[in-house]
Parts: C-alpha cells; sequence; structure tokens
C-alpha cells in the first residue's frame, strides 16, 4: 500500500475544482430555467448547452482536483480514450438529464428522473476517469463508501435541480449551483476515500500521458468555454425579456389614438 494524497498543491486544487463545478452548475441550471420556458429549436439549443456547461464543469472540476493527487512510490500516468469518454459520458448523463426536465409533463417526475440521471452521470464520470488512471500498483475501492458517493451525488443533484426550477431570483441561482457544486466535490473526494492502491514497484514505463501533457490543457480550454458561454448566457435576453420588449416595440409603432 502506498502513500497518496489530494493535496499535492495545498487548498489551491480543492478551491479551484469547486469553482469550477460551482460555474458549470450555475451555468447549466440558467440554461435548464431558459429552456423550461422556451419552445421548439430554442428549448432543444438551451439544453444542449446546459449538457455541455455541467458535464464540463464537473469533468473539469475532477480533473483539477486530481492535479493534487499523487501516490507515493509511483508516478502516475492518464488513459487519453477512456479520459476523453469520461467527458463525454458526464456530457451525455446530464444531456439526458437536462431533456427529461426541459420535456418532462410531470414536473415532479421529470425532476426525479433529471435528478437520479445527472447524479449517476457525475458518478459515472469520476470512476470512469479513475480507470484512466495508470500506475504501478492496481486501484480497488471501499464498496459501502462508493455506494454513499454515489447517493451523495444523486441526492444533491436532485435537490439543486428543484431549487433552480422553483425557486425565482439571483440568491436562489446562486444557491441552486453551490449545491450543485457542493454534491460534485462531495461526491469526488468521498468517492477518493474509497479508493485502495495497491503498489507493484516496477521499472516499465506507464502508458499514457501526464497531467501537464493532456489533462491540464484540457481542462484550461474547457474552463475557458465555461467562462465565454457564461458570459453570453448573461448577456442574452431571457424570453421573458423578449417578450416584454416585442410588446413595447409594439405599443411604440402602433398609430397614436
Amino acid at each position: 500500500m502506498g502513500g497518496m494524497t489530494e493535496l499535492g498543491y495545498g487548498w489551491l486544487t480543492p478551491i479551484l475544482s469547486y469553482a469550477m463545478a460551482v460555474l458549470g452548475s450555475a451555468l447549466g441550471l440558467r440554461c435548464t430555467v431558459r429552456a423550461v420556458a422556451a419552445e421548439g429549436r430554442s428549448k432543444r439549443n438551451w439544453l444542449l448547452t446546459a449538457a455541455s456547461a455541467i458535464g464540463s464543469g464537473i469533468w473539469t472540476m475532477h480533473f483539477i482536483a486530481m492535479l493534487g493527487f499523487t501516490v507515493t512510490g509511483s508516478e502516475i500516468r492518464y488513459n487519453v480514450p477512456l479520459t476523453v469518454l469520461s467527458l463525454l459520458i458526464a456530457i451525455l448523463f446530464v444531456g439526458a438529464g437536462a431533456f427529461a426536465v426541459g420535456y418532462g409533463k410531470h414536473r415532479g417526475r421529470s425532476l426525479l428522473v433529471g435528478g437520479v440521471t445527472t447524479g449517476l452521470g457525475v458518478a459515472a464520470m469520476h470512476y470512469l476517469g479513475m480507470a484512466a488512471l495508470r500506475l504501478h500498483g492496481s486501484v480497488s475501492y471501499d464498496p459501502v463508501t462508493v455506494a454513499v458517493s454515489v447517493l451523495i451525488a444523486v441526492a444533491a443533484a436532485t435537490a439543486a435541480l428543484w431549487a433552480g426550477l422553483n425557486i425565482s431570483g439571483p440568491v436562489a441561482a446562486a444557491g441552486a449551483a453551490l449545491v450543485m457544486g457542493l454534491a460534485v466535490s462531495s461526491m469526488h473526494y468521498t468517492g477518493m476515500y474509497a479508493v485502495r492502491i495497491a503498489l507493484h514497484p516496477g521499472q516499465t514505463p506507464l502508458a499514457g500521458a501526464t497531467v501537464m501533457q493532456f489533462i491540464f490543457p484540457l481542462a484550461v480550454g474547457l474552463g475557458s468555454y465555461l467562462f465565454l458561454t457564461s458570459a453570453f448566457v448573461a448577456l442574452s435576453p431571457t424570453a421573458g425579456e423578449r417578450a416584454a420588449a416585442a410588446t413595447a416595440e409594439r405599443l411604440r409603432s402602433s398609430p397614436a389614438r
């Protein structure tokens, strides 16, 4: 058993990873709320943006946190195809949850399906990302702790979706994003607590990419996407604002009585 730590950079990586989870969650929940009020192609586009935002946010959170993950006695590499697949799985699961909420006819059932699917997406991304880990040893998990981590993800994701859709106002939106970010972070660190590593020291070079070769550049790219998309969403008018503007324009252009 080798010693391992997730605080290789002190508290920088936990704080930064949580911030990215909150940013992705805030953007995704905002897009989901807009999708519920939209119709047709606009609804679909808002839901796709929500899926990409939350999926990218939770993936970036996981791998920024993993920047501080070290194992005494072994270097660490990541399998590139599995790492990319973990991102796609996150977006796919979150997308399924977002579409369930956006197109569901029964609000309670839609929230339940959306929360469960989104929570499972968070868990699937985490454990698939961990499956991409390459080191001189084997990785196993405590099954009870793994189950707890999945329950945390599902419960908190459902609560965040409910808050985002049922409580209006910027404070509520910020609170929902903070809860969703906490769900992702709590799930991650609970899942990491379940990790058991048995080292098999060897001189054989490890296959895969280092964090700085692949993970860090991709995380920076996704983080930039989240910031730019957040700015676009913040500046774009809501359906209510467009309707109000259209009404005001009609009133201005109508002949004076």
